[in-house]
């Protein structure tokens, strides 16, 4: 942990590194850097929120992993994630107005299929249409842990650029029907995870791209319904699945791993 750190600090520091990806951020005690119409029926103000977020335990993308599979977080171009939007603005309304229509909307079968994502799995997003079988083999499920965790840890920094609440913590009225997560929203690390795996699905198997980005969407919808995320959390995590996919398609070890994958394809 303390060799990675001190190298992410070095290498923060050098002009190697594009200023852009991490424009007004800092670097951390851990060496990581420190995106419908409303309901009359609701109140046009946000309350202030009764909890506080440190109630709340750790979400799977809060904390950066110190292993580093295939992507430092530097090699992922992060300029196509716009900022999250200036809070109390128009734009930021409207997105925390979505929320609470569906708090009314959402059904008890919508809430058990979001808690069914909660740990953001290979399994949990595509069993249903997996061309690996179901379950997938081990070696698969241990790839596409390793994208997670990579994920998780660009995610982790831009979260901590952004620092956008949850929206239960600006609007009491909202209850989530899913666990209540500390950090921040923007963007979605389930929306991103899923992003990705999407897109390693739709190389590996062109004729089921619609289907596999149909669930990757679904799975970030999910995090909106459940009340964990804003609107604009998860096409912020959209963009940047794409971006990581992007970079990943690049990097020797991931292209070894998609040999396998193919390998691992039911006829």
């Amino acid at each position: 942990m303390f060799a990675f750190t001190a190298f992410l600090i070095s290498f923060s520091m050098s002009a190697a590194m594009p200023a852009r990806l991490f424009a007004g951020a800092t670097i951390d005690g851990l060496g990581f850097l420190a995106p419908f119409s409303g309901l009359l029926c609701l109140p046009a103000e946000v309350p202030p929120a009764a909890q506080s977020e440190k109630m709340y335990p750790a979400g799977i993308f809060d904390t950066p992993s110190d292993k580093v599979y295939y992507l430092y977080p530097w090699q992922v171009d992060v300029s196509q994630v716009p900022p999250a939007p200036t809070a109390s603005s128009a734009v930021d309304n409207e997105d925390l107005s979505v929320v609470r229509r569906w708090q009314v909307e959402r059904t008890e079968a919508q809430c058990v299929a979001a808690r069914a994502q909660a740990n953001a799995t290979y399994d949990e997003f595509f069993s249903e249409v997996s061309p690996f079988g179901n379950p997938a083999p081990v070696e698969v499920e241990n790839i596409f842990q390793k994208v997670r965790i990579d994920a998780g840890s660009i995610v982790g920094l831009q979260k901590e650029r952004y620092k956008r609440p949850r929206p239960f913590l600006r609007d009491s009225h909202i209850t989530p029907c899913l666990d209540r997560e500390s950090g921040y929203a923007y963007p979605s690390g389930h929306s991103t995870t899923a992003r990705v795996f999407g897109r390693i699905l739709s190389e590996l198997v062109p004729a089921g791209s619609g289907k596999f980005m149909s669930y990757a969407d679904q799975a970030a919808l999910n995090r909106v319904i459940g009340g964990v995320h804003l609107p604009l959390d998860i096409e912020a995590g959209k963009k940047l699945g794409d971006a990581i996919y992007k970079a990943l398609k690049l990097n020797s070890a991931f292209s070894a791993d998609m040999d396998t994958l193919r390998r691992n394809l039911k006829p």
